[in-house]
């Protein structure tokens, strides 16, 4: 591909991927921040909770002068508290529902330009119930979004039988969800990420052609899948990592499929985001400049 990077997307970073800490909303969140939205090659960052509203506040002002879009990732919130929006205990359901409401909440406060979740595990013995559970808390939550504004709402795409086993990790469920929801609230939508991809065995084709019409955010990431190795499952190693399956002919065919699908396109910038986080003892920004690296040398097979 010989198109720039910049003219084709948003290259947007998870920024609480690739500084961890920050799952906590607490630590050196300020400083590692700023050295995100200064780096010119991003466009867009992805964050979730600070449990600090002065630093929320100040983080926000930073982000607006930069120019950069940002978004909120729910997700570490409801793993991080082990919470499940298509629970079939209405307690813990509603403890779900109720702490993504709250990160509506600081994601309109913030100026998120978009806000992500993800289903929940669920026992196959009762799939259905779950998934009614879910369809239910997911028009609660997109009503009360659009109460407030014109925040889009998607849900990310994971794996169904690896790690996060989620109920919308199969294309099948994935599609009739997203049929169901968008239907109904037009700021619904799908994330998907090329890691869980993997991790779905059936390949990039058919888990994207069934819901390209609801894609409105895009992760590009690496797994392992052999078990027993390092950072096995969905841990988003950088690429490169041993036993990794996302090599650069791996991400120029994800690309290639967000442009047939016309999600990537002339005239169009949409955010294709980094998922990656350090193993171990590794530096953040050493990973977070071997993804730049090899984004560039996977673009110019795309």
């Amino acid at each position: 591909m010989t198109t720039p990077l910049a003219s084709s997307m948003k290259l947007g970073i998870v920024y609480f991927m690739a500084y961890p800490f920050a799952m906590s909303g607490e630590g050196d969140i300020e400083r590692t921040v700023r050295r995100i939205i200064e780096d010119p090659d991003f466009d867009c960052i992805e964050m979730t909770r600070v449990n600090d509203p002065a630093l929320r506040a100040r983080l926000a002002g930073l982000i607006r002068q930069s120019g950069i879009t940002m978004t909120y990732g729910a997700q570490p919130q409801l793993l991080r508290n082990q919470e499940n929006i298509n629970s079939l205990d209405e307690t813990l359901r509603r403890r779900a529902i109720d702490r993504l409401k709250a990160c509506v909440d600081e994601a309109y406060e913030t100026g998120a330009q978009g806000f992500a979740y993800l289903a929940g595990k669920y026992d196959p013995g009762s799939k259905e119930e779950a998934y009614a559970a879910l369809v239910d808390g997911s028009r609660e939550l997109c009503a009360y979004a659009a109460s407030k504004g014109d925040m889009p709402v998607n849900l990310e795409v994971f794996d169904d039988d690896v790690e996060k086993c989620s109920l919308i990790g199969t294309v099948d469920y994935a599609r009739r969800f997203a049929e169901r929801m968008s239907g109904e609230f037009p700021n619904f939508g799908l994330m998907v990420d090329l890691s869980h991809i993997t991790q779905l065995h059936t390949g990039i084709d058919a888990n994207i052609d069934p819901i390209a019409p609801y894609i409105r955010h895009a992760h590009i990431a690496n797994a392992v899948l052999k078990p027993g190795a390092a950072a096995y499952g969905d841990q988003h190693p950088r690429f490169g990592f041993e036993h990794g399956v996302v090599d650069e002919d791996t991400l120029a065919a994800f690309l290639r499929k967000l442009y047939d699908i016309g999600y990537l396109g002339e005239g169009r910038r949409p955010i294709v985001s980094f998922e990656v986080k350090p193993w171990g003892d590794e530096d953040s920004e050493a990973v977070i400049a071997n993804a730049k690296r090899f984004l560039n040398a996977a673009w110019i097979k795309v």
